[in-house]
């Protein structure tokens, strides 16, 4: 079974940083490309920023400039910096990733999402 935990959410003043991590485990064969959605209270989840297996990346334009993205494939996190946060930016964060299993011997890659974390930005 594979599961991915996000933390490092809280509370954050416009202009503040926060950094989020997110660690899967499981019975992991193989990870290929990682992302952080988020989602605001009455609005739809929208995907934040990309990185793939080596390590390129790919932001929302809402997010260029202040968040970059990470990863250690060593040992399977996944990271978020946020920099000069926004109200706006006040949301569910959620990891999301494409994971290879093995099932009855039999190779599955699926995408699997996180709890989320929340993220709240104000003053």
């Amino acid at each position: 079974q594979v599961q991915l935990v996000e933390s490092g959410g809280g509370l954050a003043q416009p202009g503040g940083s926060l950094r989020l991590s997110c660690v899967a485990s499981g019975s992991i064969v193989s990870i290929n490309d990682m992302d952080w959605y988020r989602q605001a209270p009455g609005k739809q989840r929208e995907l934040v920023a990309s990185i793939t297996s080596g390590g390129n990346v790919d932001y929302a334009d809402f997010v260029k400039g202040r968040f970059t993205i990470s990863r250690d494939n060593a040992k399977n996190n996944l990271y978020l910096q946020m920099n000069s946060l926004k109200p706006e930016d006040t949301a569910v964060y959620y990891c999301n990733a494409a994971i290879g299993t093995v099932v009855a011997g039999l190779k599955i890659r699926r995408r699997y999402w996180g709890q989320g974390t929340q993220v709240t930005v104000s003053s």
